[in-house]
């Protein structure tokens, strides 16, 4: 069930999503809210769960070659046991960044950063090994980057001038 949330509380959530590291007097001000009751709109917002967490957005780029790659996946069968054993070799792997569940002909779509090609390949073929049910999977590998916004908030809730 949707939290309901009025103008100001959408507003601090996109400012957050663009700008996670700005001060909360500035967060305040940006939202034309004194100091204290942002913050209390904050802290409720964080209560409520909507607020996972801060993160840096790091040009890994500049620190170290890697290569993105998505991988659809299919698994042999679908029981809830399967699922949950696939679930749970991929939450181990530090490499594997991200993975939903998905509809449409596939199981799962995975997020993978690895150093090149070879370690992707040897992370798959321990997969494999691992006797997870993997059935099938598609590799694509990402050759650049062309966008990454944070979600639409404000579309998402009908409030494009927010």
């Amino acid at each position: 069930m949707p939290i309901a949330l009025d103008d100001r509380d959408v507003r601090i959530l996109q400012i957050l999503c663009q700008e996670g590291r700005i001060s909360k007097s500035e967060l305040a001000r940006r939202v034309n809210l004194s100091a204290t009751p942002c913050w209390e709109r904050l802290k409720r917002l964080e209560a409520q769960g909507l607020i996972r967490g801060y993160r840096a957005e790091i040009a890994l780029a500049r620190i170290a070659p890697h290569v993105t790659i998505f991988v659809v996946a299919e698994l042999e069968s679908h029981r809830t046991d399967d699922f949950r054993i696939f679930e749970q070799a991929i939450a181990r792997r530090d490499e594997i960044i991200a993975c939903w569940a998905i509809g449409g002909g596939f199981d799962y779509l995975l997020q993978i950063v690895t150093a090149d090609i070879n370690s992707y390949q040897r992370l798959v073929d321990a997969l494999l090994g691992e006797r997870i049910g993997l059935k099938r999977y598609f590799t694509y590998i990402v050759t650049k980057d062309v966008k990454a916004d944070a979600p639409p908030l404000g579309h998402l809730l009908g409030r494009q001038d927010t």
